[in-house]
């Protein structure tokens, strides 16, 4: 709806992972290079973690547009399923035909990765989603990495979740598993110089002459709302452009991007944020004047105490008596010290 009036040719914000909109920020490169390491040194297990919306299912996508022909990929994108149907679907993915059993299976798969490793063939299985997976399948997939000889594992394994994954894994029942991991990373969101980086790549890519668009306070209020989670940015940004079109707007300003944040539920604008300042209670609002109060109080009770104790002792006394003494008009400055004369 609102391409031909920026002048653009495709919508810049999908959140499908499209690999023609990839902005790797040094995070997702970092990430993407553990993964190419893991595959190419024939790791093992690799265990990629990150919350939802950093990119972790664009990341595979980067992944597999980049590996070479003799790496035989087997990708998995929705785990929820039975020890049966899991086969089912390796089996269909390496082509090893019809299976009757778990047994037959793993003769086939044997014989499969035999053959792949005398032809200096590399084989990956993905399983997208991880942290769905059944404790049963999870060990299903450990014992698939026994598969190996004398100097290489014959099947590399890479696991990408959310951080429930690592809850997952933590149970002393999956303690055979962590232990062949090999390689772990996990996916933080952008920054904000990524953001900007992230929305500019993405308006060039879809056409757009005028990269300026989005000005650069929509774009913190727009990093300030996302949190530098690709997928929100995504989302914010589509939603302002669409609302930047319906109101004639050439440019998106942190004003569209309140609009849509209050248009899309989200809360984080400076009026619920002041709202939420008077429902907290006054001993918690106050509490560090409080406390400055205390230590001053504290502090001029222990030099009372101190002063007196000084005066009691006859350490230090001063000539007060003179001060009213007509015939010394000076001696009211004098302080001796008793016992040092």
């Amino acid at each position: 709806m609102y391409l031909s009036y920026y002048g653009l040719n495709e919508h810049p914000f999908s959140i499908s992972p499209d690999p023609n909109f990839l902005y790797l920020s040094d995070i997702h490169r970092e990430g993407l290079a553990n993964l190419t390491y893991g595959i190419a040194q024939r790791k093992g297990f690799v265990l990629i973690t990150g919350d939802v919306g950093t990119g972790k299912t664009t990341l595979i996508y980067a992944l597999l547009a980049q590996v070479p022909q003799k790496v035989r990929v087997a990708f998995i994108s929705s785990p929820t399923l039975t020890r049966e149907e899991f086969f089912y679907l390796l089996a269909d993915a390496y082509k090893l035909g019809a299976i009757e059993h778990k047994a037959h299976f793993l003769v086939r798969f044997t014989q499969f990765l035999e053959k792949a490793y005398g032809r200096d063939e590399n084989v990956v299985l993905i399983v997208d989603e991880a942290h769905s997976l059944t404790l049963e399948l999870l060990e299903e997939i450990r014992l698939l990495s026994n598969l190996e000889n004398y100097s290489y594992k014959l099947v590399n394994i890479i696991l990408v979740g959310q951080p429930e994954l690592n809850d997952k894994l933590s149970g002393p029942e999956m303690r055979p598993l962590t232990q062949r991991i090999t390689l772990k990373y996990h996916l933080s969101s952008m920054t904000f110089n990524d953001t900007a980086k992230y929305i500019e790549t993405r308006l060039i890519r879809s056409g757009a002459k005028d990269i300026g668009i989005f000005t650069e306070s929509a774009i913190q209020s727009l990093y300030e709302y996302a949190g530098g989670i690709p997928r929100l940015t995504n989302i914010f940004a589509d939603h302002a452009l669409l609302t930047g079109y319906v109101r004639g707007l050439k440019r998106i300003d942190n004003r569209v991007i309140e609009e849509c944040a209050a248009e899309l539920g989200l809360s984080g604008s400076k009026e619920e944020k002041d709202k939420d300042c008077t429902r907290i209670p006054p001993y918690l609002r106050y509490r560090g004047l409080i406390k400055a109060v205390l230590i001053i109080c504290i502090s001029l009770g222990l030099l009372v105490l101190w002063w007196d104790v000084l005066m009691n002792e006859g350490i230090l006394t001063s000539s007060i008596y003179n001060i009213f003494d007509e015939d010394n008009p000076m001696a009211g400055h004098e302080l001796t010290v008793n016992g040092l004369e």
